[in-house]
């Protein structure tokens, strides 16, 4: 396992750097980077804005500037738009701006945001207790409940349980998050009907002067309707592919020779299908994290008006801001691929028949 363990970690370098490649060629080839925003801005601000550029005293000269569709006909000075290039790096060949960027992110230095004055380390550790608390809390609930679900539903397969079960998830995951956090703000937020719990942040404002039993009965407060509208689609996958792995586990002849032996049902459907079955189950573990960490929460962020990592991406995309762009697409690429590798790792020892080492060799 050690071998193993040491050639994935050795494979998450170019792997890495690949996605980084791929997502700088693409960003690079966009329109409309940070540079040409600034002197949009400039251009619709006047002096003060291109004051805060530039740190010179041409306002004047480029609020007289007359507007053309290139840079050169907008008539700012060529010093200027040199100065706003050099601001925010582009004064240099794309070679040697990928370069510099993999060489800062070895050490995690990030930089700073182009447009919220704080590094994109700061940005990233300030969101990360919301995506955090809605990720985690979303993805044990998940498990918490599909997995006995899914057990359920495969040994009593074709029952009335069975069927109006399957049709209840199949209707949730049918239901957009977004809209079903709608429809809970419209029932328990003040929305047509009870005020029950709070729209906004993640805590409350006198947070800091309750006891700490108050401080988790608030938390939990403000996290009970953004979570149920964040998992209220996710049962569906899970309980289904729980399900389907445990009917074909049961159908195999290790279970009919338990079942031959006398041995209970308990001890075969848990001492012998479980671990077996569990082993597709825990191989969609780092998607599931993954997506609920970081992507699948941006809509709940917004309607619960929740600043985490999402919408921080979300904003960071729109406004070209390209340190917290790569910054946190290379935080989320390591965290999937260690966490795919501690999938891999379960997976042996959840059944040390699996051997990803012969298997490579192979």
């Amino acid at each position: 396992m050690g071998i193993y363990i040491l050639r994935r970690l050795a494979l998450i370098i170019p792997t890495l750097v690949g996605i980084m490649l791929l997502n700088f060629i693409i960003v690079q080839a966009a329109p409309g980077g940070p540079v040409e925003q600034l002197i949009a801005e400039m251009e619709g601000h006047g002096g003060s804005a291109l004051a805060r550029a530039a740190g010179g005293d041409t306002g004047g000269e480029v609020a007289s500037a007359s507007s053309g569709d290139t840079r050169g006909s907008r008539g700012l000075p060529p010093e200027l738009l040199a100065e706003i290039e050099k601001m925010y790096g582009f004064d240099k060949p794309a070679p040697e701006r990928f370069l510099k960027m993999l060489k800062d992110y070895a050490t995690f230095d990030f930089g700073d945001s182009f447009f919220r004055d704080r590094s994109v380390v700061e940005l990233i550790l300030d969101k990360m207790p919301v995506s955090i608390s809605l990720g985690l809390w979303s993805t044990l609930i998940i498990y918490l409940i599909s997995i006995p679900l899914g057990i359920r539903k495969a040994v009593h397969d074709g029952s009335r349980f069975d069927v109006w079960t399957s049709s209840a998830i199949v209707v949730g995951y049918a239901i957009p998050g977004f809209l079903f956090a709608i429809l809970l703000i419209v029932l328990f937020a003040g929305g047509s009907y009870f005020d029950w719990f709070p729209l906004r942040g993640l805590t409350s404002s006198n947070f800091e002067q309750l006891n700490w039993y108050q401080k988790i009965a608030d938390y939990f407060w403000h996290l009970a309707l953004p979570v149920t509208a964040n998992v209220i689609g996710g049962f569906a996958t899970l309980t289904l592919l729980t399900k389907n792995s445990f009917l074909d586990e049961i159908g195999k002849q290790y279970v009919v020779t338990a079942r031959a032996k006398g041995l209970e049902e308990k001890q075969v459907l848990y001492g012998h299908v479980f671990r077996n079955a569990m082993l597709i189950v825990i191989a969609s573990l780092p998607g599931v994290l993954v997506s609920l960490f970081f992507t699948g929460s941006l809509l709940i962020e917004v309607i619960f008006s929740l600043d985490g990592l999402g919408l921080l991406g979300f904003e960071a995309a729109l406004n070209r801001d390209y340190p917290v762009i790569f910054g946190t697409l290379f935080i989320f690429t390591l965290m999937g691929l260690v966490l795919k590798l501690i999938s891999d790792i379960t997976y042996m020892l959840v059944d040390p028949r699996i051997d990803f080492e012969s298997r490579e060799g192979a």
